[in-house]
Order: structure tokens, then C-alpha cells, then sequence
């Protein structure tokens, strides 16, 4: 419930949506058609997400609530999936406030309200893993194939997903169980990665240009591994030598560490790391957290009275200076890289009927695809083929050529365009376009709005006062 609560508190961010999300809202409203169409060529790793919310827009075109709302609803089964785990490791206490813990992280909040899969994927990993839980409790063939059907759904709606198998059978290794168990979670990996595969061959061919925009990891993503890492394992530590829990220890520790190291470390040769797509791995931090805020509130009967009420006091304002300001933040514009809904709005508010429009880079054509009565009003100057014909993300565009005769044709552009001092692409069709603005147009008016610009170009000394 508080997972819940927390999810539809501001749900539409400000009326934002970020071009990430755009993606989902106009992919989900082509026909089915033109959605197959889209998968064979490219995104098949989103395919079973696009096709859910295709399905949520057909029975309510709810607008932002309608993008965020299957991922509310997730976050707060993820969030009892973690309540389960640690009722089942540890007790009830524990798995109530390892929920609570997971719910009031920072970055499950985050993505609670994003119209992407990553909230479902997490509910899909974090409930697989209670099956093999109760798998290892109770080696019955029910809980491995309910094992492997809710993995294998996790996995289709984001591959990577595939990671918790190795945290998983880490935790066998670390637990030293039977042949036996090892043979029923052998069989339902098996199964798993199996199934996945007719995804993983279309998806492979689509990775070069699905990833392509990822470098490798930074410093400052090692650091935050490392820190979580360090973290989550100082807390399990704790928790073996007060407690003696090494089975919530042996289950937390790898899914918490693996899925992100693995991915982190493959990215070195192959860039494919980005946090969101091991969020599930969090659930493996609010364990021990839950574990041990448990086993301090079992503690509570060696303080008296007055230094029960101060520390509760204190931990309670503690948390909320912590936490709320974040919680504030991820609910703002400002929280995601940029906001299709500001540009659409300052577009209508700059552009006449028929001026020309271009997008630099081209790719940032999404920041208007969900919003086709703006893109309507233009002339698409760079437009080959529209996204649903070319069956792309963002259509595809004419040679340098015909971009510049186009161009040279009309008196007034819209340009939108990434804020000041990020890198250009270096591809013909954008040096074209920049060349020819720099040429024979000058800027009448700009419009910064978050994460983009909005330039209106007119022909040199024709800027209207």
C-alpha cells in the first residue's frame, strides 16, 4: 500500500514525459500491424512491453496516468514480492520493513513513474526468486515451473532479466544444497533460457542499433557499484554474526551484486550497462536493510522509555530529511533528461501553419511524435519515410542533398535541438543541415526549455521584430 501510495502521489511528474517515454506512448498507439512491423526491425527486447501497454491504450487512452500506471502497480507487487521473501527468510517483522525499504528507495520511486518496463521486470524477477525460494524449502514441481514461467515473462520483457539465473544459482553455491535442488533449478534455467532464445536471435541483430548510444562505464558508475556492493555487504555480515541469517545473506548478496557486475563487466568489451536495466538487483540491498532495521526494533526492550521515544524520533527525522527531498525531485521534469511535453507545448507556441522543421540529431524527432497535431502544422524538411512506414522509432530521412534543397525552399525553421555544448553527430544528413542554417539563416528567436532548444530560423535579414 505504501508502495502504491507512493507511486500515484503526482503521477504525472508535472505534466512531463521524457523522450524514452514518448517512444513507449507512440509505439503503443500504432496499429498491431505496424507494431510487428517495428519489432522485426528494431526494440523486439521491449516487444511484450509494447504490446501490454498497446493493450492498456485500447481499453483507456488515459494520457500520462494511463503510460505510468502498469508500472505503479508493479512497483508495488515487487515491493510485496520483497515483503515475502523476507517474511519467508526471516519473519514477518523483517519482511515488512524490507518492503518498506524497498518502496522508499530512491530509485524505485524513480522508476515506479516511468512508462517503461523496468518496474515490471523487477516484479517479475522478485517474485520468480520467492519461487525459488520456496523451490529450495520445497523441492516440489509446481514452485520450479512457477519458477520458470514468472522468470521467463521476466525475461521477455527485458532480456537481461536472464542475470538473476546466475545470482540464483549462486545462492545454491553459496548455500551448499543437495544434487537434487541443484537438478530442479538446472532444468527450470534450462527452461528459461530456452524459451528466450527466438527473443535473443531477433534481438541480436538489433543490439548494434538498439545500444549503440552506450559508452562504458565511467568512474562514476564503478564508484556507485562499489559503494552499493560495499553496502550490501557490510549489512549481511552484520547479519550473520548477530543473527546468524546466512540464507538471507546467501540469497541478497548475489542478486544485489551479480546481474550489475556481470553487466558492468561485459560493457568493458561491449557497452550494454545501464542501471535501469538491473533495477530488480535493489531488492538485494532492501533485504539486509529490512533484515537489520528488524533486529534494532528487537533490540528496543535494553533502552528505556525515554531513549526509545528519542531514537525513534531520531531515526524517523533522519529519514525523512534523507528521503523526502529526493522523493520531491523524482516526481519533477528536472529528474529526467529532458521533457517532450515542454518542447511540444513551446513548438505550438513558437511555429506558424507550414513553417519547416528540423530535428538535430534526428533521432530527437520523438520529443514531437506523440504530439501529431504540432507535427502536423510543419513541413518536415528532412522526412523520408514516417516512423510507422519505415517501420524505426523515429523515421528515416533524405540524402544531405535533398535536406538542403528543402531547406533553401523555405523561408522559416523550426529547429529543435539539443541544449548548448552537446556533442553533434557527425553523420552527412546533420552536417547538412547544421551547414546550411550557418549559411543562409539566421536564429530570430530561441526557447530553452528542459533538455532541449527550440531555435526559429528565418532567412538572413527577414527576422520579424
Amino acid at each position: 500500500m505504501v508502495a502504491l501510495a507512493l507511486g500515484l502521489w503526482r503521477i504525472d511528474r508535472q505534466d512531463s514525459m521524457w523522450r524514452d517515454e514518448s517512444v513507449t506512448y507512440q509505439v503503443a498507439h500504432r496499429s498491431l500491424g505496424e507494431l510487428f512491423g517495428l519489432l522485426c526491425h528494431i526494440d523486439a527486447v521491449h516487444g511484450l512491453y509494447y504490446l501490454l501497454m498497446h493493450g492498456v491504450f485500447v481499453l483507456w487512452d488515459g494520457g500520462l496516468v494511463a503510460l505510468r500506471l502498469p508500472s505503479v502497480l508493479a512497483t508495488a507487487m515487487a515491493a510485496a514480492g520483497v515483503g515475502a521473501i523476507g517474511a519467508r527468510l526471516a519473519g514477518r517483522p523483517t519482511g515488512v520493513i524490507a518492503g518498506l525499504v524497498f518502496a522508499l528507495l530512491p530509485v524505485t520511486q524513480h522508476y515506479a513513474q516511468e512508462g517503461r518496463s523496468y518496474a515490471l521486470v523487477t516484479a517479475g524477477v522478485t517474485w520468480a526468486t520467492y519461487m525459488f525460494l520456496r523451490g529450495c524449502r520445497d523441492p516440489r514441481a509446481r514452485w520450479w515451473t512457477l519458477y520458470g514461467v514468472v522468470l521467463g515473462l521476466a525475461c521477455w520483457l527485458h532480456e537481461f532479466a536472464a542475470l538473476a539465473i546466475v545470482a540464483h544459482g549462486l545462492t545454491l553455491w553459496r548455500l551448499r544444497v543437495s544434487q537434487r535442488l541443484w537438478r530442479c533449478w538446472g532444468i527450470s534455467a534450462v527452461g528459461v533460457s530456452l524459451c528466450l532464445l527466438p527473443l535473443a536471435a531477433v534481438s541480436a541483430g538489433q543490439a548494434d542499433e538498439q545500444l549503440g548510444w552506450l559508452g562504458r562505464p565511467g568512474l562514476t558508475s564503478w564508484l556507485q557499484f562499489a559503494g552499493i556492493s560495499i553496502v550490501g555487504w557490510l549489512l549481511c555480515r552484520f547479519l550473520v554474526r548477530r543473527t546468524g541469517r546466512r540464507d538471507l545473506a546467501a540469497m541478497a548478496l548475489p542478486m544485489l551484486v551479480a546481474p550489475a557486475g556481470l553487466l558492468m563487466a561485459v560493457s568493458l568489451v561491449k557497452p550494454w550497462y545501464v542501471e535501469r536495466y538491473v533495477l530488480y538487483g535493489m531488492t538485494g540491498l532492501a533485504l539486509p536493510a529490512g533484515a537489520a532495521l528488524a533486529w534494532a526494533v528487537e533490540q528496543r526492550h535494553r533502552l528505556v522509555p525515554v531513549a526509545r521515544v528519542l531514537t525513534g524520533c531520531l531515526v524517523a527525522v533522519a529519514t525523512i530529511a534523507v528521503l523526502l527531498p529526493w522523493s520531491l525531485f523524482v516526481r519533477t521534469p528536472e529528474s529526467r533528461k529532458d521533457d517532450a511535453v515542454a518542447v511540444a507545448e513551446a513548438v505550438a507556441r513558437s511555429a506558424d501553419e507550414g513553417d519547416g522543421v528540423l530535428f538535430m540529431p534526428a533521432r530527437r524527432r520523438e520529443w514531437l511524435l506523440s504530439y501529431p497535431t504540432v507535427l502536423g502544422r510543419l513541413d518536415d524538411l528532412a522526412l523520408a519515410e514516417s516512423p510507422s512506414v519505415s517501420r524505426t522509432l523515429q523515421g528515416t530521412e533524405l540524402p544531405p542533398e535533398t535536406i538542403r534543397r528543402h531547406m533553401l525552399a523555405t523561408d522559416r525553421i523550426i529547429a529543435l535541438t539539443d541544449p548548448a555544448g552537446q556533442p553533434l553527430d557527425p553523420f552527412p544528413q546533420e552536417e547538412a543541415k547544421r551547414q546550411t542554417l550557418k549559411e543562409h539563416f539566421e536564429i530570430c528567436d530561441r526557447t530553452e526549455v528542459h533538455g532541449a532548444q527550440v531555435l526559429v530560423y528565418s532567412r538572413s535579414g527577414h527576422c520579424s521584430p
